[in-house]
This record gives C-alpha cells, structure tokens and sequence, in this order.
C-alpha cells in the first residue's frame, strides 16, 4: 500500500513539474509571439532623460545612447527625433548630449524614461511627409489588408513590409527615397497588426503564415499594372518577402529583394527576445518546443530555416553585428552562399531593423545603386 501511495506520489509530482515546464516555455515564447506592435523591442534598454534644451537633449550614459545616426526616442507620453551626438557640450560623466531635431507630440522631461526606436515618423504619408497617397483595402486570406498606395510614373513597384514590433510607419524612413526614384509603392499592414484581421490563433508565427497577406498585396500590384516588383522588408518583414519569392504564385514578377535585418533562423529570434524578457536560460529550449507546437514553425527543411533555393533573383541585405534579435552571421553565410545574387552591406552600431538608422544617407545610397538596373 506504501508503495503504491509513493509511485502515486511520484507521478503527480512529475506531471506536475510537466505541466509546469509546459506553462514556463508558453510564458517564454510569448516574447516572440506576442510582441505588441509600435513598442520598443525588448533588448532595446531603457534610459532616462536626463535635461532638454534648445536642440539637445540629455540621456543616460549606454552604448545605445552613443549609437551614430538619428533615432526615434519614445517614451509613455511623448515621441521625438534624436540626432548624432553633440561633441564639446557640457555635461555630467553618466549622461550623453544628443541633437533633439524635433519632438514629434508630448514633451520629454527630466526623469522620463525612454527607449530608442527606429521610427522617425509618426502618422501616414500625408500627415508624416506631406505626400499624396491612397488608402486601400487590399483583399487578403483573413479580411481586407489596409494598405498604403503612394503612385510612381514606373511599372516597377515596391512593396515594402515591416517587422516585429514595428508597424507601417516604420517605412516612412525610406518613402521620400523610394518616390525619388518614382517607384509606385505599396505598404500594407498584415494580420495581427492593429489596423489588420487578427492572425486566427492570435500569435505572431514570424513570417511563416504572414506572408500570404505579402503575396496578397503582390497580387493587387500586379493586378494593377505592375510589370516587376520589388520586395522590401524588415526583419520578419523581409522572412515574408523571401517567402513570398520562393512560394507565391505570381514569383516570376519578383524582380529583386530588399532586406534589412532579416530574420533568418526564428530559434535564435525567439531566444533573444525571451533572453531580453529576463526568461531564465533554462526555459529557452521549452520555449522554442512550445513555439512550435503553438505555431507549427518547423521551416523549410529543419526548425529556423530560410532559403534562398529557387530564388535566383538580385537580392540586397542590409545587416550588421550589432544586431542582437536577427543574428547577422545568418545573414553572412546567405550571402557567402548566394554570391551572384545576394549582396550583404554590412551597416555597425545598429539595432535590430535600423540599419538605416544608423547611416541615412549611405543606406539611401546604396538603395538607390540596387534599384537603379531593376527600373
């Protein structure tokens, strides 16, 4: 009987600790699943502002305050432009003087926290930049996909999605470019965004099912006159475009790739975000298994997979090692692999998705050297 009651005892103590393990690696996936859109990612750190004056403003001293380039700097209640770092300025040894170019709405003060994000817009094109443009209903697998159409004189267009944590205003950084070139361009937002139906078990699955809402729009564009598009995406944005290139029905009207901090193997994705979450190491391999029972992200051929296979088309990657959610040596050995289609330009000191951030004016310019010979 004792023995009995003690292989009982043993057994509801191992289904208890299973079932625990197995609410611990939901919890840990969550960070990847459920990234709110519009918000900071988790491993971007907060600081604090310290002072503002007439175009600076004063953060706490970290290596993501002393990135180069221009930023958005978003707190509860305000969202601003941050520039370079202002050398010769006065202040204290914990803190860094930035170029405030402007602040978007709300008022940063001394003692709010913020995190930096790659936003440098706030609104849609008309409101962010003054440029005409139309709001479409795209028709997508889940309900109608609200989307962007800024026109261009060119049967070339461009299709341009954003990634995690970010939402259309994210491309707002690079329109005055890509009109520039008078490239036609459609931004739609997909399931889960706000705006968008919501993804049917309501989990972000970073790409692998987002992407028919990309073929979606590739569709509309071609319906509408497009003779060749281009495929511009972020993070998992750029997981969908390549996607959409090896599997889309209309692939043939896919005339190059543009992607910036691709995210190319999900499992390091998802471990760096449930890292940055405080998720104990432990938990990380019970995080992915339940991310892939949750969402069925198995890839191509083995868990966190992206090809380029059957894609022989002109590709262009923005990515760099200071990425610290879409590892950029995925990004090195698709290039290594892929030499007479893929080009990898390599951008340091930039967050995950703000490649451009980190150098406008370069980005743009090699922007516009891939762009060029697909007009």
């Amino acid at each position: 009987m004792r023995t009995a009651r003690a292989t009982a005892a043993a057994v509801t103590a191992v289904i208890g600790a299973g079932a625990a393990a197995v609410a611990a690696g939901r919890f840990a996936s969550d960070a990847a699943l459920r990234i709110p859109s519009g918000r900071p990612l988790p491993t971007e750190p907060g600081l604090t502002v310290h002072a503002t004056a007439a175009g600076q403003v004063a953060l706490t001293r970290d290596l993501a305050a002393l990135r180069p380039g221009r930023y958005g700097l978003v707190g509860e209640r305000f969202h601003a432009v941050v520039g370079p770092v202002l050398a010769g300025t006065s202040h204290s040894a914990d803190t860094v003087v930035r170029r405030l170019e402007r602040v978007t709405y709300g008022t940063p003060e001394p003692g709010d926290r913020a995190r930096f994000t790659p936003n440098v817009h706030v609104g849609d094109p008309a409101t962010a930049l003054g440029v005409d443009h139309t709001v479409l209903d795209v028709p997508g697998e889940l309900g109608p996909l609200p989307t962007w159409f800024v026109p261009g004189a060119r049967d070339t267009w461009v299709i341009a999605v954003h990634g995690l944590g970010a939402t259309r205003e994210h491309v707002l950084n690079v329109l005055d470019a890509l009109r520039r070139n008078q490239f036609p361009v459609l931004v739609p937002a997909y399931r889960g965004d706000p705006e968008a139906p919501r993804s049917p078990d309501g989990l972000n699955h970073l790409g692998e099912t987002e992407w028919r809402d990309l073929d979606a729009a590739l569709r509309h564009a071609v319906d509408s006159g497009a003779r060749k598009v281009v495929l511009y995406g972020w993070s998992t944005g750029a997981t969908m475009a390549l996607r959409t290139a090896a599997r889309s029905e209309l692939r043939e009207h896919v005339a190059g790739l543009l992607l910036d901090s691709p995210v190319l193997d999900w499992e390091s994705t998802l471990r760096a975000l449930a890292g940055a979450r405080r998720a104990p190491g432990v938990l990380l391999p019970l995080a992915v298994r339940a991310a892939q029972g949750r969402t069925g992200l198995y890839g191509d051929h083995r868990p966190g997979a992206v090809r380029l296979d059957g894609v022989a088309i002109p590709t262009q990657i923005f990515h760099g090692p200071d990425d610290a959610v879409a590892p950029w040596r995925f990004s090195r050995r698709l290039a290594a692999a892929h030499p007479n289609t893929v080009t990898l330009q390599t951008v340091r000191g930039a967050p995950h998705a703000a490649m451009w951030n980190a150098d406008p004016a370069a980005y743009e310019e090699s922007l516009r050297r891939f762009l060029v010979p697909l007009m």
